[in-house]
């Protein structure tokens, strides 16, 4: 789409039947964090007891590993609202673990050796173990170390009002269901043109502990620093590149966004196709599991995606089921690093950018994809990672190569215009203020999050560690002095109590054996 078109779209949402349609965007975010020992090394105790059972409360769970927590909020129409649930969530969470630390950074802290990490447990229920098997297979099939990695996961979704207006200007007289779905699709091809750019603004994994490598070989041209430090001089988020949390295994697969169905039966083929790598590993028919099965995917969310579409499942639904049962519901953004300069992991300011450049990626027309145009963003993503910061970098826009800087101009001209539309529905001036700060990032990198991380270290010639550490005491400090803001101790302390309960019913509910469990639930996919 050009600007113009951009602009027709923009135009034709603003008369007052339009204007204020766009309100009501709601969010909800994951945010993923390791605990630590006061000594900055991963810790090995079990999920704090204080905060409940993991397979059932909703708000304080664990990822991978028992020592890879997630904080999850509700949706919520208010951004401030979201970020005091995740302060509260983090400040009680912190007030049951004794004296160990939230880490506060994506990459994982010093771990000698990947068998540190232990695997999370959610309890002896059929659904709980079966978790727990996934995990090991994950271990099994990429290694530990890479799951340590901790990231956070920003949902979006659009409201109705807003859906029916841009069904009319567009004078689409299909079912509005199709219509959010194919809308949603559109952003995500489009998020993925341009993922470059959130990794440039916002990749905060520069560097990393020696000790993630576990002694492979690496060709990225590391800087040293301190004892165990290597860190990329113009890199940004080595979370998202060949060394962080992504599946080169899976790029065989080729799952395409252009429909709701074409997406569905790319991940549906995974799951039923059998792997020849993974052959050998024993699965859950065998007496001694060590992963669910032997398909290239034990289950979809094995698929690694910057950017899923979603709908909440109905029990014992998988996520492509309910896809196409109801259509897309929202959008999960899976590329943001762990923000290190800020306590809960994520600012205002990056939540009220990501609704302009989500809402950007709606609005632009969006051409289909081919693998090769995948590939060609993949790349781009790559070349940002590794050397974001390097003021000659070209990218390859639509096989033409293009300055990182030109093109970021080109995106934020239309981000402004995106802005000046949420502003003036909402009645707002934060969204442009937004977009006109974070433009000046372009033209100076020091400004980015990897910018100021980089800067920080060689400047106090301090080690990642030691960087990550005095960040973490200094949250752990902030969070007790600040006051709950929205849910209360008494109140999370009976959530935490009731998801022991919660647990306990589901273990007792059970009437299949393990084995008859998974071979019934695989039996329906």
């Amino acid at each position: 789409m050009t600007t113009h078109d951009l602009t027709s779209t923009l135009t034709a949402l603003s008369p007052e039947q339009h204007k204020y349609a766009i309100k009501g965007i709601q969010r909800g975010i994951e945010r993923e964090a390791l605990r630590i020992k006061p000594n900055g090394v991963i810790s090995q105790q079990g999920h704090p007891k204080g905060v409940g059972c993991a397979l059932t409360n909703g708000h304080i769970t664990t990822d991978f590993s028992e020592a890879l927590l997630e904080f999850i909020t509700p949706v919520s129409e208010s951004a401030q609202e979201t970020l005091a649930q995740l302060q509260d969530l983090q400040k009680f969470t912190l007030s049951q673990m004794g004296d160990e630390l939230l880490w506060p950074i994506s990459m994982p802290c010093f771990i000698e050796h990947q068998d540190d990490i232990v695997l999370a447990q959610f309890g002896d229920s059929n659904i709980g173990r079966m978790k727990t098997l996934y995990r090991e297979g994950l271990k099994n099939r990429y290694g530990s170390m890479m799951q340590a990695i901790a990231g956070v996961h920003f949902n979006i979704s659009f409201p109705s009002t807003f859906w029916q207006s841009l069904q009319t200007v567009k004078g689409d007289n299909g079912s509005l269901d199709d219509f959010i779905s194919a809308g949603y699709l559109g952003l995500i091809r489009n998020f993925k043109r341009e993922l470059w750019l959130i990794s440039y603004l916002f990749g905060a994994s520069p560097a990393l502990c020696n000790s993630f490598l576990q002694g492979r070989k690496t060709n990225l041209p590391f800087k040293k620093l301190g004892k165990g430090t290597l860190y990329l001089e113009t890199g940004t988020a080595l979370r998202l590149g060949d060394l962080g949390y992504t599946n080169s295994a899976q790029s065989s697969l080729k799952v395409m966004y252009n429909s709701l169905e074409e997406y569905v039966a790319g991940l549906k083929r995974a799951i039923n196709t059998p792997s020849d790598i993974y052959e050998s590993i024993d699965d859950y028919k065998s007496e001694q599991p060590k992963q669910l099965n032997k398909n290239i995917l034990q289950i979809e969310n094995e698929f690694y995606s910057p950017i899923r579409p979603k709908r909440n499942a109905k029990s014992g639904e998988t996520p492509t089921d309910a896809l196409l049962r109801g259509g897309i519901e929202y959008i999960e953004i899976r590329a943001l690093d762990v923000n290190p300069f800020s306590e809960t992991g994520i600012s205002l300011e990056q939540i009220h950018f990501l609704d302009v450049f989500l809402t950007y990626c709606l609005l632009k027309d969006s051409p289909d994809m081919d693998w090769d145009s995948q590939t060609r963003s993949t790349e781009n993503l790559d070349s940002v990672v590794n050397n974001g910061r390097d003021s000659s970098l070209e990218l390859n826009k639509s096989g033409v190569a293009t300055s990182l800087v030109h093109w970021g101009e080109e995106i934020f001209s239309q981000l402004a215009d995106v802005a000046a539309y949420m502003d003036n529905a909402y009645g707002t001036e934060h969204y442009v203020a937004t977009v006109n700060r974070l433009k000046t990032w372009l033209h100076d990198s020091s400004l980015t999050y990897s910018g100021q991380y980089v800067d920080q270290l060689k400047d106090a010639n301090i080690d990642n560690g030691h960087f990550a550490l005095a960040l973490a005491q200094k949250y752990k400090q902030s969070h007790q002095a600040t006051p709950y803001h929205v849910y209360s101790d008494t109140y999370l302390q009976q959530q935490a109590m009731q998801s022991v309960t919660d647990e306990q019913a589901i273990t007792a509910a059970d009437s299949l054996s393990f084995k008859s469990f998974l071979a019934d639930y695989f039996k329906g996919n």
